[in-house]
């Protein structure tokens, strides 16, 4: 990943971190389904995660090119 879309990763992992797995502020934010999240750390990177409710852990399980990832 380039430079850019990572420092882009750093930034919402520390949101997710402070504030949880919901980030509406993030661009094209959605809910992938009741567990797990997506947002665009540039027009063609994009990071995904997933969250179980009732717990802490909050699992990144994929961040890279937007061709490439799983939904």
């Amino acid at each position: 990943m380039p430079e850019g879309p990572r420092k882009y990763f750093d930034l919402l992992a520390a949101d997710i971190l402070d504030k949880g797995p919901v980030q509406p502020d993030w661009p094209n934010y959605s809910k992938l389904s009741e567990t797990e999240y997506h947002c665009h750390l540039a027009y063609s990177w994009v990071a995904c995660w997933r969250h179980e409710k009732h717990t802490i852990t909050i699992e990144v399980y994929y961040a890279g090119s937007r061709e490439n990832a799983p939904y």
